[in-house]
């Protein structure tokens, strides 16, 4: 198996405990509301969103991908960071065993904070990813991190 790792940030005014809550804690809830077109539902088939649950994505008739599943390997609430690993789901396809993902919010000097993302692909076989192979899931999670930041902004008293 081989293993192909991929980082990325964003800086936002959100303050990090606000992404921490909506992105991590109560994804669940707001990422289906905010996004129904793209995600369908998010519910947890074991656990209750503490280390070991899994949650199950649903996406909407007719797209690309049926569901996917992620388990939470790491929360930590207090240094605002969560390792989840994709365990299932068509979106993994004939190429890849699994991802894991680490996130993590910091403080920046603005009262905003800086979301750093690292993913770590495991392939099948020897195969090695491209860059390219991966850019759509980096740019639909990125535009789902930027729909949470906009709703944050809008309505700065939630979470």
């Amino acid at each position: 198996m081989g293993v192909t790792c991929y980082s990325q940030e964003f800086t936002t005014l959100v303050a990090p405990t606000k992404m921490f809550k909506a992105l991590v804690l109560d994804s669940h809830n707001l990422i289906p509301r905010l996004m129904p077109q793209a995600i369908k539902s998010i519910e947890f088939v074991e656990g209750d969103g503490g280390v070991g649950s899994i949650k199950q994505t649903n996406f909407p008739e007719g797209a690309h991908f049926k569901y996917l599943k992620h388990k939470t390997d790491v929360l930590d609430k207090e240094n605002l960071v969560c390792k989840y690993s994709l365990i299932e789901g068509d979106v993994l396809g004939d190429k890849l065993e699994s991802i894991a993902y680490e996130v993590k919010f910091e403080a920046s000097s603005d009262g905003g904070c800086v979301c750093k993302m690292t993913s770590a692909y495991h392939t099948k076989g020897d195969l090695v990813l491209k860059e390219e192979d991966i850019k759509e899931g980096k740019e639909k999670a990125m535009g789902m991190y930027k729909v949470v930041e906009a709703y944050l902004l809008a309505n700065p008293d939630a979470y």
